[in-house]
């Protein structure tokens, strides 16, 4: 797909079309954007269990015109029992099952707080519209994706042990077909019961109770007391001002620092423009200033070592781009981090503007499917480490360090862009690569997305940390990567997953909307 779609009254992009559908619809409805955005999430949650369920975390970007952006923190912490005891005789946190599923999942805590802002700018559709289309589908069913038959093929090994997960995500203890239904009857009802209760039930009523007692039966550190205490909170976004934009990003304990980092020193190197290897060795570099400066810095938000925003100061971000070689690669031994997410986006007629990320962490997270409610749980509580001087030491009430971070950029001609992908380590690489060929480098909104992508590191249970190219880049630029040090893998792939799942919305001063989304996934930019 090479076109950009545009419309005047509202657009929704996401990695599903039904969930891209369900946000259009709420717009179509007179929905505000965080309505749209409520819908396609819970939409999405249905459709693409292997990336992303309500028993995960999320995050949000805002923004009213006329305002300075806003941004949610949906990020469930550790259990109260979670600490290196509970875990003892084990060398790290085990990846999958009931002890994988440690945090309280973050995500519907979100919906709820947006929600609340959707209010105040006259949002009045219910929650029975708003849930509608998710539980639609998970009651009706909806047909397995490539991506959910591929990785359930991948994982099924390490995933079949997790309670719950056969049941819910095999048949006959196989992965399902492309194509073939998939219902999930006992997820549709805890919906229709969110939808009648309201959302604060998840934490504080009869499904909190329903959650924290399986939970509990299966193993897992989390308790009903871990769910009441639990609130989504506003934060102050991370920013950084570009010649022809400002971007904002979420702090800690999201990688969004590294989103910023990456442009602001790219834009410092003046590298050549355009689809050249010196415009991809710069971006490159950046990434490997950028991650250091992450992986240093970066956790709970209690335990920062300094404020993440001192990284953005002129004199930091100097320092740093000259530490780049425009001549030579730096050796890249760093130990990357995976995950999987989804991100999605939506613009109302009014300009009011949503960039917003949610997570199960691995494909399928822990692989818990609650025997009540029906709910995946997520594994992000094994970003934690057992050693007790770790940096993201394991601690009760601690946030794991997240690889989420929606972005979005306020140009000074008027412009408002919300973009984000996802794809673990991949998340902040993508995001430069999209903005760079459209705010750089002039390309239409749909072909910064389409364009031919690279990755740094290992994201999609990948295992080598080469810089990977898909195969539309010119051999030429290959062979000049190489020459400059990079080991470059050069995937079969013209549009490979490797490369995460992008898209992003512009709205103009004159009311016109642009949307794109990313041919990699099975996704859709809906408008109205």
């Amino acid at each position: 797909m090479i076109h950009t779609r545009r419309s005047y009254g509202g657009m929704c992009v996401a990695p599903h079309h039904l969930a891209a559908e369900a946000g259009r619809d709420v717009l179509k409805e007179g929905g505000n954007a965080v309505e749209a955005m409520i819908a396609a999430a819970a939409t999405i949650a249905v459709a693409y269990p292997h990336m992303n369920a309500i028993g995960g975390d999320g995050f949000w970007l805002i923004h009213e015109p006329g305002k300075a952006p806003m941004a949610l923190d949906a990020c469930g912490p550790a259990a109260g029992l979670a600490t290196p005891a509970y875990y003892a005789g084990h060398d790290t946190i085990p990846e999958r099952g009931p002890l994988a599923a440690l945090t309280v999942a973050g995500t519907v805590g979100g919906w709820q707080k947006a929600l609340e802002l959707a209010r105040r700018w006259g949002g009045n559709l219910p929650l029975t519209c708003l849930l509608g289309d998710a539980v639609h589908h998970a009651r009706h069913g909806v047909a397995i994706s490539k991506s959910q038959q591929t990785l359930t093929t991948r994982h099924r090994d390490a995933l079949f042990g997790s309670p719950g997960f056969a049941e819910a995500f095999l048949v006959d203890g196989e992965a399902p077909a492309e194509g073939s239904r998939l219902r999930q009857p006992r997820l549709a009802t805890t919906l229709e019961h969110l939808a009648a209760a309201g959302l604060d039930d998840f934490y504080r009523g009869e499904l909190a109770s329903s959650m924290a007692g399986d939970l509990e039966a299966l193993g897992s550190p989390l308790r009903q007391a871990d769910f009441a205490d639990y609130h989504a909170q506003w934060v102050t976004p991370l920013e950084v001002v570009l010649k022809e934009a400002t971007l904002y990003n979420l702090p800690a304990p999201t990688q969004g620092i590294a989103s910023l980092l990456i442009l602001a020193l790219y834009e410092r190197l003046e590298a050549a423009e355009g689809n050249s290897a010196a415009t991809l060795h710069g971006l490159i570099e950046a990434t490997k200033r950028a991650f250091l400066l992450r992986d240093r810095y970066v956790t709970d938000p209690g335990r920062l070592p300094l404020e993440l925003q001192r990284l953005l100061d002129e004199d930091n971000l100097a320092r740093e781009a000259a530490e780049i070689d425009m001549q030579k690669a730096l050796p890249w031994p760093h130990e990357p981090v995976p995950g999987d997410t989804i991100w999605m986006g939506t613009v109302d007629g009014a300009g009011r503007a949503v960039s917003f990320i949610q997570s199960i962490f691995w494909e399928f997270g822990s692989g818990v499917v609650l025997p009540e409610s029906g709910v995946l749980w997520q594994n992000r509580g094994i970003s934690f480490s057992l050693e007790a001087d770790s940096l993201r030491g394991l601690g009760p009430g601690r946030k794991p360090f997240h690889t989420l971070n929606p972005a979005l950029a306020r140009f000074r001609d008027g412009r408002t862009m919300v973009y984000g992908t996802m794809g673990g380590e991949g998340q902040p690489q993508t995001q430069a690569a999209l903005f760079s060929c459209y705010a750089f480098q002039g390309e239409s909104l749909q072909q910064a997305v389409t364009a031919p992508r690279w990755l740094l590191g290992r994201t999609w249970g990948e295992n080598t940390t080469s810089l990977k190219l898909e195969s539309r880049f010119y051999p030429s630029m290959v062979a000049k990567l190489r020459a400059l040090g990079h080991e470059v893998e050069v995937l079969e792939e013209a549009f490979s997953d490797t490369m995460g799942h992008a898209g992003g919305i512009v709205h103009h001063q004159d009311g016109l909307i642009e949307g794109a989304h990313d041919p990699r996934s099975d996704g859709g930019a809906a408008g109205c």
